[in-house]
């Protein structure tokens, strides 16, 4: 073989290796990727239905709700727009509470449930994770609340972050 021959090959081979590593990385990072969907766009049906993804909002007063078994709770998320339901087993962190910003990651229930693996709270007062933020922002401009689930104009209504 001559040595033209042999760097040709030695090219050819490097790559192919860079291609399959590059695959191999950007399959990795897909599988963990998890994208952020507001209560509106799951009540919409944008979000995916066999695969993780995060959902945020405002903890709505009044729903959090403590299970038997002491580590299982129940709240509702809200862009002020629509509300979704929350399970999470596990211990909250210590700024989540009713009326905070909070991004949850999980799956949804064929039971419309949000089933959290994960849940974020605010790290302190003046923070509002953006992707929160965004979705408030804009149900706030169209102008639409939700209350005990029916829809209505959010006339004089001001969002606090």
């Amino acid at each position: 073989m001559k040595a033209r021959q042999k760097r040709l090959i030695f090219v050819g081979v490097a790559v192919i290796g860079v291609g399959i590593a590059a695959t191999l990385a950007l399959s990795a990072l897909n599988s963990n990727i998890a994208y952020f969907f507001s209560p509106s766009q799951v009540h919409a049906g944008e979000h995916p239905t066999d695969a993780v993804f995060r959902v945020g909002g405002l903890v709505v007063e009044d729903t959090l709700k403590r299970q038997e078994d002491g580590l299982t709770v129940r709240f509702d998320v809200t862009d002020n727009a629509r509300t979704v339901p929350v399970s999470y087993t596990g211990i909250l962190p210590d700024l989540f509470g009713e009326g905070q910003g909070v991004v949850a990651k999980g799956r949804i229930g064929t039971d419309g449930v949000f089933y959290a693996d994960q849940v974020l709270a605010k790290h302190d007062e003046s923070y509002m994770p953006p992707e929160v933020e965004d979705t408030l922002q804009t149900a706030h401009a169209e102008g639409v609340v939700e209350t005990a689930g029916q829809s209505m104009p959010a006339a004089g209504r001001t969002v606090t972050q």
